[in-house]
């Protein structure tokens, strides 16, 4: 068996294979490298808390195992995908969407001896990034092929975050392992906040795909679903028909939309299939210079620390009246992306919608992060009696059209300088910036939902109260950013994954409801496959 130790390392040591296994084998009781066979990091976390131990400046925590020479090297993680080819048609499965949840749930199926049909709306993710850079021109925006929508999903082009909090709900560490095997670095097993890099996470996932098909699964593209067939008295679902009027028939359906597929919560409303609101949250991306984040996190600018990131959260009024009004809301950072760019996510013309993304060196000069807050029933109840569980996506497209209209056209976005947003003033200036398309200046806490407006300028308040510095005249508020999470949650049952009102029926990921990232989207999908092979073995 290994031998585990715990090591605290410069950033300098931490970044030399020489140095940590050296401090490992001390920290063993060890004298030479030539008592051990194999060394391996298994956690590393970055550590800039003050000590009162005497340490002074950043340091890297990392857990390293050690085999000795008499025991020779670990086993390879071994993952194999047989060939499902051939199989019946008994025990085919469609999967309705190639993101994470959609890919891990065919790679799932594949293991299990069944042959997954995927059918994404968009395009295969050479094809898509032509798509992509025509928004960057601002060009018009195709529906099918975006920064949301295509091989891949959201998260193709839109950083590659590995980092989650639902490591109970299903193998994280499968996920991880299956995406270092298509090629992602070795890192993501042992980083305490793994990341990929969006001009990597497009190779990995081709190479999920070639294994895909190698192994006998079909993949289409540019195949929306624009139906459910079900049988006669609409209790189980029978196939699928796509926008070109072909219809596929299966036993079970996965559905891995994401949440910006609105079209499918409206046909499955339109249908009279159960589906209803759930919490969400909007607000806008907020643009720093990196550096001023690495002084603010690290209280110095070391070359061999990466890009500084945060992480915020605060309470905040909820500004709602009532006896059952909850008399706080949250407020905190969602997808923060040191060294990144601020990109047009918006998945219909005439829409204004931002997200961030990192490249894998984390290197460019700003650092963005979305803010938002929660989006309460309370807060669109008006909505509610004409749109029914629908009314949060309604109050969120409003929101999206009002940003487009302040913009100016195309993808130009509305921007203010951060303290000008905060103290309500006005201001006509907008800072250079990683958001390709264009800014245009706008007092946005004058156009924006009051509550929105009044919840983000009290967070802004609290986090430069933990991150001094943090609200400053050199930074900018860019909107909008809505697209946090679906408003929508497909339901479906806590131990068969199944929806209630219709067999067969599988709900998984984020547009479902279920998840909140790639890889908790991932960990999703392949528990859904896990619980679709039960179901068909089980007919």
């Amino acid at each position: 068996m290994p031998r585990t130790v715990e090591i605290t390392l410069t950033p300098k040591e931490a970044a030399d294979s020489a140095a940590y296994t050296a401090a490992a084998i001390r920290a063993a009781g060890l004298t030479s490298t030539d008592q051990i066979a194999h060394c391996r990091v298994v956690r590393r976390s970055i550590d800039a808390r003050r000590h009162t131990s005497g340490i002074r400046g950043v340091r890297i925590n990392m857990a390293v195992e050690l085999w000795l020479d008499t025991e020779g090297r670990p086993d390879p993680v071994h993952l194999e995908w047989g060939d499902v080819s051939n199989v019946p048609a008994s025990r085919e499965v469609i999967v309705v969407g190639a993101g994470p949840a959609g890919l891990f749930a065919a790679l799932e199926l594949i293991e299990r001896g069944y042959r997954p049909l995927i059918l994404e709306r968009g395009k295969d993710v050479s094809q898509r990034k032509s798509d992509i850079a025509a928004i960057q021109r601002n060009e018009s925006v195709n529906p099918d092929s975006n920064y949301a929508f295509g091989e891949g999903g959201a998260g193709t082009y839109s950083d590659g975050k590995l980092y989650t909090r639902s490591k109970k709900r299903g193998n994280y560490r499968k996920s991880l392992e299956i995406l270092h095997h298509h090629g992602a670095d070795e890192s993501i097993l042992y980083d305490a906040h793994p990341h990929i890099g969006t001009d990597r996470l497009p190779r990995v996932i081709a190479a999920m795909r070639e294994t895909i098909l190698r192994s006998g699964g079909r993949i289409l593209f540019e195949s929306r679903v624009s139906d459910l067939l079900l049988n006669a008295d609409r209790t189980a679902i029978r196939g699928v028909r796509t926008q070109r009027g072909d219809e596929i028939e299966a036993p079970a359906v996965i559905l891995a939309t994401g949440h910006s597929a609105r079209d499918i919560y409206e046909l499955l409303h339109t249908r009279g299939i159960l589906i209803e609101a759930k919490p969400f949250a909007m607000g806008v991306r907020v643009e720093h210079r990196q550096e001023l984040i690495d002084r603010i996190q690290y209280k110095t600018l070391d070359p061999d620390l990466p890009a500084a990131s945060y992480s915020l959260v605060a309470q905040v009024p909820s500004g709602l009246s009532g006896a059952d009004a909850p008399r706080t809301r949250g407020v905190y950072s969602f997808c923060m992306c040191p060294g990144g760019f601020i990109v047009p996510a918006m998945t219909e013309n005439g829409e204004c919608v931002v997200n961030g993304m990192s490249p894998s060196g984390r290197n460019n000069i700003f650092a963005n992060s979305g803010i938002v807050t929660q989006i309460l029933p309370q807060d669109y109840a008006d909505l509610v009696p004409h749109f029914g569980p629908l009314a949060g996506m309604r109050f969120q497209q409003q929101l999206e059209k009002m940003g487009h209209a302040q913009g100016g056209g195309a993808q130009i976005a509305p921007a203010q300088r951060l303290d000008a947003f905060v103290k309500g003033f006005r201001c006509a200036e907008v800072h250079p910036t990683s958001y390709h398309p264009g800014l245009i200046a706008s007092d946005m806490d004058k156009w924006m939902p009051k509550f929105i407006a009044q919840s983000l300028r009290a967070g802004f308040r609290e986090f430069d109260k933990r991150m001094r510095g943090f609200l400053t005249p050199d930074a900018q508020v860019i909107g909008i950013e809505s697209r946090t999470s679906s408003p929508v949650r497909i339901p479906r049952d806590r131990d068969t994954y199944m929806h209630p009102q219709i067999a067969g029926l599988f709900p998984a990921g984020e547009g479902a409801g279920y998840a909140g990232g790639i890889i908790s989207a991932a960990v999703d999908g392949a528990a859904v496959a896990a619980a679709v092979t039960n179901y068909v073995e089980g007919r």
